[in-house]
């Protein structure tokens, strides 16, 4: 874990960020038919020498500029992308249905577009990809809140017209909470911020004289450092959303009439308020702003935001709980709550009690590691023995693999209680956001599918990891400060690229190695061949979606059929896969549609990006 290990392509790497592609397929969906410091300077011509001479340098440049080109002149809206679009452009997809008019910040949207653009600028130098880069980021500067983070989403077409999605097709997503509720704030979920102030700050480096990308770079990181919890148990740490929204959801609807089959010991969700202003792990909302403000330390020298950095850091330790349950939780009380201290483990989503969590755990403790590494800090690792302790005691048992197929590959729980150490598993009754309701239990059946009710801990590699650090000498370890950013020194080159894998902290110590893996000759044949002529790439969808067709019934569903399925009723506009979809009529498996999707482009952009560099 010294040298993060490369990751597959963006498709596949970031969470949800597991790039759901939502799409249309038959009559359910919503058509019935159809350069300054901080910057490596970008290669010359004669990077690509070695490229094999079976596909020649100017046949693959050439690829890289027609993909490109299309990409920014066609499908982009101002220069801001969604996830999917139909080739035709008359559908488009984020997480969700969305608006033409829109710009998707969460990965694999806008800002993740922007960066393999940009990477390419990096890997060739023409001035083509570093146009369109630059048209990407104004669009994001247009979508930057006033408080200087952003939303998952943008619409250029006005507030109302992103106000009546939420209304309509956001509102009716059962399993996609986030979308039910327009926030008047900004998010750190999903990287969305992060990921947007990096690219911010790429663009700063190459022109620091303009304007836009610098004021926009100076607000997100004071938005950064102003929405850090000071004071308290929580200090150092981020809530999700900030600022508070004192029109958050603090509670989800607990139908009146109950599925005749509902056990006695359901339990509901959401039981701690509005859970954006908890202290949040969950999808590494702290590790990813540790990520944008070192950057800013290493590209800017701004040695000011070291001591936010190392606050957040403090805040990973102080958060664990205590042996024998020394994990952590998705969310963590920021204050005193109905009696609990600040610091317990706090519930999310309706679909995330109150409890520890496996994965959460697992990351930690790769961040404890790394925080070691960049400090010296021996003390990082006093509580990894116990936390690998209480991992190693609370695995799945064989029995609850072999009776649930969605775990069946998974190590361990997703959720546990505090206090007894049992699994938690979450299930939802009804059919649709208005009848049905989500619900946790000890009975490990029928769990839900798009929220899997097992993780895969690995739990020797963790071990492994920690035997090699405590086995590092002490002038190595001074070596890893040496270079580490938070030592104080010039700035220096960020990493040269951004979208060929998930960057680590790690790849930001001075002096390393940023060398570049040649992609298989006929990796890059194949992709030169898919784009063909017509200048884009087409991929298949991983889901499909229900249009809005207005609110779901009230009516009681007494079935189990959409338990463990990713949507309910057709009122349902919740993305789901095509060949797996609901037993019950009108549903039926279909293959599912080629779109053009921003991952296949950003990872067939990639293959091509190594070519050149490498």
């Amino acid at each position: 874990m010294n040298r993060p290990a490369k990751k597959s392509p963006p498709s596949s790497t970031l969470t949800r960020r597991r790039l759901v592609q939502a799409a249309a397929a038959g009559p359910l969906l919503g058509a019935t038919t159809g350069v300054a410091a901080g910057l490596t300077t970008p290669a010359s011509a004669s990077t690509a020498t070695a490229t094999s001479t079976a596909t020649s340098a100017d046949t693959v440049r050439d690829a890289m500029l027609r993909a490109a080109t299309y990409m920014d002149e066609t499908v982009s809206y101002q220069g801001a992308y969604v996830w999917s679009y139909r080739p035709d452009l008359s559908l488009t997809w984020g997480e969700m249905e969305a608006r033409r008019t829109m710009c998707w910040v969460q990965p694999p949207g806008t800002p993740t577009v922007g960066h393999a653009l940009l990477d390419a600028y990096v890997a060739t130098g023409e001035q083509r990809f570093l146009d369109a880069a630059r048209r990407t980021g104004r669009a994001l500067v247009r979508a930057q809140r006033p408080e200087g983070g952003w939303n998952y989403i943008h619409d250029f077409a006005g507030p109302r017209s992103l106000r009546r999605w939420y209304e309509s097709i956001g509102i009716n997503g059962w399993r996609l909470e986030e979308f039910q509720h327009l926030y008047d704030n900004s998010t750190f979920d999903d990287a969305a911020t992060s990921t947007a102030g990096q690219l911010i700050l790429r663009l700063h480096l190459i022109d620091p004289r303009d304007r836009d990308f610098d004021r926009s770079l100076e607000r997100v990181i004071g938005f950064i450092t102003d929405a850090q919890i000071s004071g308290g148990v929580g200090d150092g740490g981020w809530p999700q959303r900030w600022p508070r929204d004192p029109s958050a959801t603090t509670e989800m609807p607990w139908p009146k009439k109950l599925p005749s089959w509902l056990p006695d010991d359901a339990r509901p969700g959401m039981v701690d308020g509005d859970y954006t202003q908890h202290v949040t792990f969950n999808d590494n909302v702290l590790g990813e702003n540790i990520k944008l403000l070192l950057m800013c330390v290493v590209a800017l020298g701004r040695d000011d935001l070291v001591e936010p950095v190392r606050r957040a850091m403090e805040c990973v330790r102080r958060m664990q709980q205590s042996a024998p349950q020394a994990g952590w939780g998705l969310q963590h009380l920021a204050e005193d709550r109905d009696g609990r201290p600040a610091g317990a483990v706090a519930a999310g989503r309706s679909y995330e009690p109150r409890a520890l969590t496996t994965h959460t755990t697992q990351t930690n403790v790769e961040q404890l590691f790394t925080y070691f590494q960049l400090t010296g800090d021996r003390t990082f690792l006093d509580g990894v023995p116990a936390a690998l302790d209480w991992l190693a005691g609370c695995r799945l048992t064989d029995q609850q693999r072999a009776e649930n197929p969605l775990i069946a590959n998974r190590t361990h729980p997703t959720f546990v209680e505090p206090g007894t150490d049992r699994a938690l598993f979450v299930h939802r009754f009804g059919s649709n956001i208005v009848n049905g309701a989500y619900y946790y239990d000890y009975d490990h059946h029928d769990t839900l599918s798009h929220y899997s009710g097992g993780r895969s801990v690995s739990e020797a590699s963790l071990r492994a990891e920690y035997d090699r650090l405590q086995a590092l000498s002490d002038a190595e370890v001074a070596d890893l400060v040496a270079r580490s950013p938070l030592t104080e020194g010039p700035a220096y080159d960020l990493p040269p690229f951004f979208s060929l894998h998930d960057l680590g902290l790690l790849e930001l110590l001075r002096d390393t190695s940023h060398e570049v893996e040649a992609p298989e000759e006929t990796e890059v044949a194949e992709v030169i061949a898919d784009l063909a002529e017509k200048g884009y790439w087409l991929s298949a969808a991983e889901a499909v979606t229900n249009p809005f067709r207005g609110p779901g019934s009230r009516h009681p569903y007494d079935g189990q059929a959409y338990m463990s399925k990713h949507v309910g009723d057709r009122f349902d506009t919740s993305p789901y896969p095509s060949d797996n979809p609901p037993a019950v009529p009108p549903y039926e498996p279909v293959e599912p549609p080629q779109l053009i999707n921003t991952s296949t482009f950003v990872e067939n952009l990639g293959t091509l990006i190594r070519a050149e560099a490498s």
